[in-house]
């Protein structure tokens, strides 16, 4: 059986579509590497790629996408709605089929040494490939973002786990990890009032008393009257996407204020999404293998 295993790298760039492109040309020239997906958002400003391959071919996919990133992205310019601490902000790797989660921290390491060696910046090891505790949350290594890390890196609880111990002066900090599947899922309101996403987002995330394995933030969107309840789904099994989406629907109701859209960035398990069809639709004893394109393609796989 082939080893895969996804890579879903985030920059700090998601409105200028020719960098956008750039980078994803260089991912697309590496050899065994497969560009799957690229999900650039302007009000972010930030961009998700998803890519597999294997142990072999993935850091050299890293190495490419941060060698035409970092000549690009320029941290004291960039203002963007998501929190980031670097120009290419994290890097993630997830086991799909014939790699362990033991592998992709290994990995994890391989590749944060290159990054810290290479381009001088500092990295941070989180989720599973965390060498402490208190750095398995993302959000908690982040806290500060670019602007407060100068200071924050002095701190020797905060010393990277490879590189300098002083931010890159253009492209900041990068978090490595393995992790499992993340869903980035984000839940459109037919509001003008920004309070009310991030009322709804503190209700919903874990965090806040919500969902267990939900991390959600409150944003504002392009248009000025849909505001936006951004998340991530860190676990879609124990908690599936349809069970935030209808909290998040009761919750918007209490202030007047409907579902006007969902978005999807990047990409899903399939599972997922089936998950979604079977509540919605109530089928009864749904079962995979009644997917025709699932049936041909997993079928083929074997």
């Amino acid at each position: 059986m082939a080893e895969i295993i996804e890579c879903v790298p985030n920059i700090s760039e998601g409105a200028n579509l020719d960098v956008v492109n750039k980078v994803a040309d260089r991912i697309r020239a590496v050899d065994g590497v497969r560009l799957l997906n690229v999900a650039p958002d302007a009000a972010q400003n930030r961009t998700v790629f998803t890519m597999v391959g294997d142990r072999k071919s993935l850091p050299a996919a890293v190495e490419a996408l941060f060698e035409e990133t970092l000549k690009h992205v320029d941290l004291t310019k960039h203002k963007g709605e998501h929190p980031r601490m670097g120009a290419v902000d994290v890097v993630p790797f997830v086991p799909v089929v014939g790699a362990t989660t033991e592998e992709c921290v290994e990995l994890s390491r391989e590749v944060g040494a290159m990054i810290a060696e290479k381009f001088k910046v500092p990295v941070y090891l989180y989720e599973d490939s965390a060498t402490s505790p208190g750095r398995k949350n993302l959000a908690k290594i982040r806290k500060g973002e670019f602007e407060g890390f100068a200071e924050k890196i002095k701190d020797p609880e905060w010393k990277p786990d490879f590189g300098p111990a002083e931010v890159h002066p253009t492209a900041g900090c990068v978090a490595v990890s393995a992790r499992p599947f993340l869903i980035a899922f984000n839940v459109n309101l037919g509001t003008d009032r920004l309070e009310v996403a991030e009322q709804i987002a503190n209700e919903v995330r874990f965090l806040g008393g919500g969902l267990r394995f939900v991390k959600a933030k409150g944003f504002e969107t392009e248009n000025p009257q849909v505001m936006q309840v951004s998340m991530n789904l860190t676990n879609y099994e124990k908690t599936p996407i349809f069970r935030v989406v209808e909290l998040i629907r009761r919750e918007a109701a209490r202030h007047g204020v409907s579902i006007v859209a969902t978005e999807l960035i990047g990409m899903s398990p399939l599972q997922a999404l089936l998950d979604c069809v079977a509540w919605y639709l109530q089928l009864a004893d749904f079962k995979r293998e009644q997917v025709l394109e699932a049936q041909i393609f997993e079928g083929d796989a074997e």
